[in-house]
């Protein structure tokens, strides 16, 4: 009889190689969207109080399990034209790649997206702001089912890395281009809170996507997010967020939110601690830890499964880090747009 492990993984692979044959695959996401800008909607491109802003994200879902999904990525984006758009305007542009491997690698995704996005101030204060951002995508993926272990390769001395099974010499791999788009609209009450609202749309071409051949079109996703930030006194405010994504017959929802303390009492270099939680619908419990420091901001999450998969989860959905960098305006005069603060 196959180990639980083992067993677990030869099920991932096969639903694997079926979902990339026939395009059911859903894409990769964060628990910590919040902090992964461009993957959530190309609108935030160019969109924070800073020169540029690099982010960088890391998950490792279901640990109970030999490397069965990790996923990372890395941006960077940066506003142009600044001295030549009115006050309140911004343009920016960004890159990101992001890294999806499942199955022990057996399953590996690669891409590689160019963003831009106008955000045009509504009022003659920004308070009222409305951003439109397209993103373009280079993507591989390659699918090494010889890495994969079957029942049939099992004896009494363990795995031995013969199968009947015949994949051939060389992975499969596919190639295509993907476009996205997305809207943003941002809104201060009194310049000193915030709050947002948008959506986002990927895989507008709707690309093949088989190792198999024929005419199977990977879905398109669509995205509702929305938070926003409230200072609660000088020194503590409250972040807020939720997401609403459909992507065939799945949908995932996410919802919580996070006090920070300014620790060091410094409005112009604060030393912010974040901590609170998410949770997503009829799956797992987020708690969620953050530190800001120097344009930095560190952040650690850890799913707590709750859904049906807890028994051989070991209620042990997956742990995620993130980091957020900003540099900050020379000139220390110039006027904050109205964002979302990640």
């Amino acid at each position: 009889m196959l180990k639980p492990k083992h067993s677990l993984l030869k099920y991932i692979c096969t639903a694997l190689f079926l979902q990339a044959s026939i395009g059911y695959a859903q894409d990769p996401h964060f628990s910590q969207y919040f902090v992964s800008p461009l993957t959530l909607n190309p609108a935030f491109t160019g969109k924070f109080n800073g020169t540029y802003r690099v982010a960088g994200n890391y998950k490792k879902q279901w640990p109970t399990i030999n490397n069965a999904f990790t996923t990372s990525t890395a941006s960077y984006d940066f506003s142009i034209l600044n001295k030549q758009l009115p006050e309140n305007d911004t343009w920016g542009i960004g890159v990101l790649a992001m890294n999806d491997q499942s199955g022990n690698k057996i399953l590996n995704n690669s891409f590689y997206s160019i963003s831009t996005a106008y955000s045009k101030s509504l009022d003659e204060d920004g308070r009222n702001q409305i951003t439109i951002g397209f993103q373009g995508t280079f993507a591989n993926k390659r699918l090494d089912l010889r890495k994969a272990d079957f029942e049939d390769e099992l004896t009494s001395l363990g795995f031995t890395g013969v199968t009947s099974e015949v994949f051939g010499n060389t992975p499969f791999s596919i190639n295509y281009f993907d476009f996205n788009t997305g809207i943003i609209y941002a809104l201060s009450t009194n310049g000193e809170n915030s709050f947002y609202l948008g959506g986002s749309f990927y895989h507008i071409n709707r690309p093949s996507e088989t190792f198999l051949g024929g005419n199977y079109l990977l879905n398109s996703r669509s995205t509702i997010h929305g938070g926003g930030y409230v200072p609660l006194s000088q020194f503590k405010a409250v972040h807020f967020s939720l997401i609403h994504q459909r992507q065939a017959k799945a949908t995932e929802t996410l919802a919580g939110a996070t006090m920070a303390w300014n620790l060091n009492f410094e409005e112009n270099n604060p030393i912010e601690l974040y901590a609170g939680g998410w949770y997503r619908l009829n799956d797992a419990f987020i708690p969620y830890l953050g530190l800001e420091l120097n344009g930095f901001r560190f952040g650690f999450s850890y799913d707590l499964n709750a859904s049906s998969l807890k028994t051989a989860s070991q209620s042990k959905g997956g742990s995620e880090l993130s980091i957020i960098y900003i540099g900050q305006y020379k000139d220390p005069l110039r006027k904050k747009i109205n964002c979302p603060k990640f």
